[in-house]
């Protein structure tokens, strides 16, 4: 399997334990996620820590997806690491990290490792649809996070 590395990098104008709080919290990625995946949440952990275990249910290109993570790394306010145990991809690592800029801004990092199982296939999928799908995915999340942001984010 070939890995493959996203990495993005937002500002966020709330102070670093806010930023951190709200991407802790698994209900919030419902809105920030495309509507087109309808993404749920089957089960979560009232409080994240390290080993908790998550459950969705979503529409990759139409097709319904069980996905379960678990927390690999838990550090507040500065980072989780959640990777796939069971979904669509041969691997899911997302690393998380959050770094204080002053006292009301933070850096947010993501960085996705993500690989295929279908041998060849999959790789002219992954050139095809996969990487494009991911950045998209990651490109509404950037704006969804930004326009939640000057309202306030929700906790």
């Amino acid at each position: 399997m070939r890995e493959r590395v996203l990495r993005r990098e937002q500002i966020l104008d709330v102070p670093l334990a806010e930023a951190f709080e709200f991407f802790s919290r698994a209900e919030n990625l419902e809105s920030i996620t495309p509507p087109l995946l309808r993404f749920q949440i089957v089960d979560a952990p009232a409080e994240m820590r390290k080993g908790s275990l998550i459950r969705y249910r979503l529409r990759l290109r139409g097709i319904p997806i069980g996905w379960r993570t678990r927390i690999e790394e838990w550090d507040p306010p500065h980072g989780f690491v959640d990777r796939q145990l069971r979904g669509p991809y041969g691997l899911w690592h997302h690393t998380h990290t959050f770094e204080a800029i002053g006292e009301s801004r933070t850096r947010m990092v993501d960085i996705v490792r993500y690989g295929h199982r279908f041998g060849p296939l999959g790789t002219v999928a992954e050139h095809l649809l996969v990487r494009r799908d991911i950045e998209r995915i990651f490109d509404f999340r950037r704006d969804s996070i930004a326009a939640q942001i000057t309202k306030g984010l929700p906790a």
